[in-house]
């Protein structure tokens, strides 16, 4: 049998057990009918027969992979546990969301590059000829770095933490800017996934364009002399920020990919699987950032000596490139 002639017979068939995975996971599974059980176990054990062909004959990666994750989308119904809310949440975040990281790392890897690249190249010429970063700031963003990072009083700004008596409005002050950090990186992250729509060339703009203003900032306040205070800050929940944002253009890059070369799919389709695998990324990302926020909202600006903060800094980007490769390989 030839190619062309094995998928007009076969996609109606792979479309419809498509319909059914929809209706399997949006429902309990008690709530199917045995009828609804073995017609959607007779799809599956097709699926499978398919997925021997396509292997076996060579007819192409892309087919082999969108019959794959069908597959294991039906074998999830039949042998995953039904869990409460809470589990499913963490099994996402330490099981499914680092494999489907590692699963499309050469995105990935390619939107570190974009991005952390400008961002040490400008980090390191700004520090070096602080006069160019007026190309990238404005002079009241430039004096106001100076401000902040000269003040006599900007490391004891936070002494108040420690007070019983002010726990409560420390505390409230806090948790807004929280906030006010998850609503900016969630923003920025979200724009590197969203406009890989556009080929891939709205998320590379985004991923140079932070990675240039993140660098220049970093560049221009370590030429006033601030090092320690300043790195002292960032280390923490740098190692969350920087690199959710950074897997959210991945996210946009598979996205945009998936719209150049959809391969032996149609393009909608060729979208539908991969933008299933980014839109987890892009999550994943956002839980990053909000663990970020609380890093930076509370532990960030804590009159603790610099030692410690780059101690725990260490260790927290460490957790992450641990937990990146290698948390949920037991499953696979």
């Amino acid at each position: 049998m030839k190619r062309a002639t094995f998928l007009a017979q076969r996609k109606p068939a792979w479309q419809n057990f498509e319909k059914s995975l929809r209706r399997v996971e949006s429902v309990n599974q008690r709530r199917l009918s045995s009828e609804e059980v073995l017609a959607f176990s007779r799809q599956l054990r097709e699926v499978a027969h398919d997925l021997e062909q396509v292997r076996t004959r060579d007819w192409g990666l892309d087919l082999e992979e969108y019959l794959n994750r069908l597959l294991a989308r039906g074998h999830d119904y039949f042998h995953a546990p039904r869990a409460g809310t809470w589990h499913t949440i963490g099994q996402f975040l330490f099981m499914e969301f680092p494999r489907i990281f590692r699963t499309w790392w050469g995105y990935q890897l390619l939107a570190a590059l974009l991005f952390f690249g400008p961002l040490i190249i400008s980090w390191i010429l700004i520090q070096n000829e602080p006069a160019l970063a007026a190309r990238f700031m404005s002079q009241e963003a430039l004096d106001q770095y100076d401000m902040m990072y000269s003040s006599e009083d900007s490391a004891s700004i936070d002494e108040s933490a420690f007070s019983f008596d002010s726990w409560n409005d420390y505390g409230n002050e806090r948790a807004s800017m929280a906030g006010f950090y998850v609503q900016h990186n969630v923003g920025i992250a979200l724009q590197c996934f969203a406009r890989g729509i556009l080929l891939g060339i709205g998320t590379i703009y985004t991923l140079l364009f932070n990675g240039i203003s993140i660098g220049a900032t970093a560049g221009y306040v370590l030429s006033l002399g601030h090092a320690d205070r300043f790195l002292g800050f960032v280390v923490s929940h740098g190692s969350f920020e920087l690199t959710a944002i950074a897997i959210a253009g991945g996210a946009g890059l598979l996205v945009g990919d998936a719209a150049l070369h959809p391969g032996q799919l149609s393009r909608w389709s060729a979208l539908r699987l991969r933008g299933r695998d980014a839109g987890q990324l892009a999550v994943g990302a956002a839980f990053m950032l909000v663990v970020a926020a609380l890093i930076e909202a509370f532990w960030s600006p804590a009159p603790i000596p610099s030692e410690y903060k780059f101690l725990v800094g260490g260790f927290l980007w460490f957790s992450v490139a641990m937990y990146l490769g290698w948390s949920g390989r037991q499953r696979a």
